[in-house]
């Protein structure tokens, strides 16, 4: 076999093998080869082993020096693009008023909905770039990012259509989801702002391929439950995925309700009750952990552990966001779901692999298996479990998208021409 690149020097390769989600037990199913090779061509794997076993030719051969490979990390969560901050609700917070009572005083979404509605296209690009590269360093090379700060059909429109120009400066591949975040506070409003979205939002964003699945926000100071039905009933008929925010803070029927139209996923699960484990285990739907919201808001974090004893297929996400979550890292987030949501190592990196991938309804990422595109990490240490164990220091060494060190290629591209 001839071959454009191989990689030597790898002490393991840790994946998990085969299609489809992993669920319960399961989750802990993962392959450690140890002394291996992978050899790439036209952007794919084209065969993994020991490197004692590879008897090919490569136009090129590349040493790690003894470092471990893991699979492309998958971020399935983010909200990267916004404009302004959220420092004075962090001042509020540590002060002892909740995220509620500050959405509900003006602040907190709503603050960041103004300062968004305000940038140009161009602003949101700069912005977002940098958190995006930081998302890639830290690991990522597929990346969920979500509109929702807009609040009327043009910028909503407006930060989609950011999102696309950011894909054409950046190697990772970038999964685009219009978000229903959060309701008009006056509401007389809601109703219209309801026709809005499902008359000319919702369709003109199928049309124009804007994004690949719609997301709804469903808690007693967001939507509830009917109105999401709405939302996403639309966005089934005109051809798109469907997500949820659901359980953060109270109860008010989303999970049922995404689980009964066959939700992609619900994430959060903050208030996830015992009795509603084996209705997730049940279905197709991926439960996605967000620990960094529960590090840094001071809330419970969502029941992984008895998620997963449940039997149900979890995933694991970095909520980008200035309020709610400022976590710039998805291979810290999977060593918090380790701490706080009682994940072993194989299940998180499972969760943030081909659970996390499940979740945007890709089966073509967060494996290495030939035939995928070679999207891998390289660690700096010679055993994969650094990447959740270590706090305060990036695991990563090198990160490799279609066959390339990604991270390289996005350097040069922020540059620009010479």
């Amino acid at each position: 076999m001839n071959v454009e690149t191989l990689i030597t020097g790898i002490t393991q390769v840790v994946s998990a093998q085969g299609l489809g989600p992993r669920r319960g037990v399961a989750m802990s199913d993962i392959v450690c080869l140890e002394n291996a090779a992978l050899a790439i061509d036209q952007a794919r794997f084209v065969w993994v082993g020991r490197a004692e076993d590879w008897h090919g030719q490569a136009a090129s051969v590349v040493d790690l020096g003894g470092r471990a490979v893991v699979p492309g990390l998958v971020d399935p969560h983010t909200h990267a693009v916004w404009a302004g901050d959220r420092l004075a609700d962090f001042a509020l917070r540590t002060s002892g008023s909740s995220y509620e009572e500050i959405l509900a005083g003006g602040g907190g979404i709503r603050s960041t909905i103004g300062a968004t509605q305000s940038a140009t296209q161009e602003e949101l690009v700069a912005l977002a770039l940098p958190r995006l590269l930081a998302l890639m360093e830290s690991g990522a090379t597929v990346i969920e990012v979500k509109s929702g700060y807009g609040f009327t059909p043009s910028a909503e429109i407006k930060m989609l259509e950011a999102i696309r120009q950011l894909q054409a400066k950046l190697p990772a591949r970038l999964v685009p989801t219009l978000l229903i975040h959060i309701p008009p506070p006056e509401a007389h409003k809601r109703l219209s702002y309801l026709d809005q979205i499902t008359s000319e939002l919702i369709p003109e964003v199928a049309n124009t391929a804007l994004a690949s699945a719609v997301d709804i926000f469903v808690d007693r100071e967001a939507w509830q439950a009917d109105e999401a039905e709405r939302v996403l009933s639309c966005a089934l008929l005109n051809g798109l995925g469907i997500k949820m925010h659901a359980e953060q803070f109270h109860s008010v029927g989303g999970l049922e309700l995404a689980l009964e139209l066959g939700a992609l996923s619900v994430d959060h699960l903050e208030v996830c009750r015992p009795d509603q484990y084996p209705q997730l285990a049940a279905s197709n739907t991926i439960a996605t952990l967000l620990p960094g919201v529960s590090l840094h808001l001071g809330i419970p974090s969502a029941p992984g552990r008895g998620l997963i004893d449940a039997g149900a297929s979890v995933a694991v996400g970095t909520d980008l966001n200035p309020g709610s979550s400022p976590l710039f890292s998805i291979s810290a987030a999977l060593a918090l779901a380790v701490r706080l949501n009682g994940l072993s190592a194989e299940e998180a990196l499972v969760a943030g692999t081909v659970n996390a991938a499940a979740a945007l309804g890709l089966e073509n990422a967060g494996r290495i298996e030939a035939g995928l595109p070679a999207d891998f990490v390289v660690l700096k240490g010679r055993d994969w479990r650094e990447l959740v164990y270590l706090l305060g220091a990036n695991p990563v060494e090198d990160v490799w998208i279609a066959g390339s060190k990604a991270r390289t290629n996005a350097a040069q591209r922020m540059e620009g021409p010479k």
